[in-house]
């Protein structure tokens, strides 16, 4: 474990070293070169576990090389590298004093989605009070519509961002109201699937350079096919919908997914394997009993956020946005930034600035 090269890069910020690092498999750190997605036996190395040792020993390797083995270490990550974050304070906290996960789903992993569907109640409630004409008179969509439509409200919720952005597509200033602005403007005779087709066109189409939609077989140019090994393995993260929802109703069948991972990867999931290592739903009730120094930030109108909503001592602080999306404190600040993000990005500098006082008033007195 932690043995493979990683790629990573760092520069000088803030008289402060800030460096980011690419996780195994993802990226340019494939450790079987052009082989390492061939089986079950290269990918077994693809794990959130030996993914954080990496990490550990990249973090003391460059402080070594450095000769700053003293000098203090907080994490940063957001969704799923939010979730390795956190894990990494509990697990090397000798390493890191202190982390910032943002739009983490940790609640959604085993089965609380199934018994609340909390990541589609918020996908549809960023929508539906937005607009006036939505799909709410409407209670599903058809199975073609699901395909073509649902993958493009889901990601344009999480990127509701309050300034034009390009993380997973070409995307406007606050693309849910924009899409709900297509929605209110259309024919009132407009079909269901006309309606949704042409508020999708937004997210697959908003720089208007694509002749066809690839909705279903995209190139893939962010690792999802990893993640896929991952919820395969190690992360079993149901989606389910109730008969309430914009959505078509759908259940959770394990015994189902478990054969398409088999046939997909050769292999069968470890249900419970991620909250036996790390915790899941209880995660606020362990960080509680011994934890400390983390921030965990979340934008209300992402459908990932409902992570940690409440502060859970006085060094573990939760930091909610009602206007919040995926991670936006994570991205670099610009002058069109509204005020709640700026003042979000003070309170987490804040926050670090005090740990780090507290580091180096321990080691002056150690």
């Amino acid at each position: 474990m932690g043995s493979w090269g990683i790629a990573h890069s760092c520069k000088n910020t803030e008289n402060a070293l800030l460096c980011s690092n690419s996780h195994r498999f993802y990226g340019e750190s494939m450790p079987f070169g052009k082989d390492s997605y061939k089986s079950a036996k290269t990918l077994g190395y693809l794990t959130s576990q030996q993914a954080l040792a990496d990490f550990a020993v990249l973090i003391r390797s460059l402080k070594q090389n450095l000769s700053s083995e003293a000098s203090p270490v907080v994490v940063f990550g957001g969704s799923y590298g939010g979730m390795l974050a956190a894990w990494f304070r509990l697990k090397y906290p000798h390493i890191a004093i202190g982390w910032i996960s943002r739009s983490i789903p940790s609640s959604h992993i085993e089965i609380t989605l199934c018994l609340n569907c909390t990541f589609l109640s918020v996908l549809q409630l960023s929508f539906i009070t937005k607009t006036k004409r939505g799909f709410q008179d409407e209670p599903s969509f058809t199975s073609f519509c699901y395909r073509l439509a649902m993958p493009g409200f889901v990601y344009t919720a999480m990127v509701n961002y309050p300034t034009e952005a390009n993380f997973l597509k070409p995307l406007p200033d606050y693309p849910v109201q924009q899409m709900c602005k297509i929605i209110d403007k259309s024919p009132s005779g407009a079909t269901k699937l006309s309606r949704a087709f042409a508020s999708a066109s937004l997210y697959y189409n908003y720089s208007r350079i694509e002749n066809c939609f690839e909705v279903e077989h995209e190139i893939d140019t962010h690792g999802l096919h990893g993640w896929d090994w991952q919820t395969c393995t190690e992360m079993v993260m149901p989606m389910t919908c109730s008969n309430e929802s914009m959505f078509p109703p759908t259940g959770f069948d394990y015994k189902r997914f478990s054969e398409q991972c088999k046939m997909k990867y050769g292999v069968l999931p470890r249900q419970h394997w991620i909250t036996t290592e790390f915790s899941g739903e209880r995660l606020e009730k362990v960080l509680k009993r011994f934890g400390s120094n983390i921030i965990f930030s979340n934008g209300m109108q992402d459908p990932w956020s409902r992570g940690v909503p409440r502060n859970i001592s006085a060094s573990i602080i939760a930091l909610v946005k009602e206007k919040g999306a995926h991670h936006v404190d994570f991205w670099a600040a610009t002058k069109d930034d509204p005020d709640w993000l700026v003042e979000l990005r003070r309170q987490e500098v804040e926050i670090i600035q005090n740990w780090l006082k507290e580091c180096y008033l321990d080691l002056r007195h150690a």
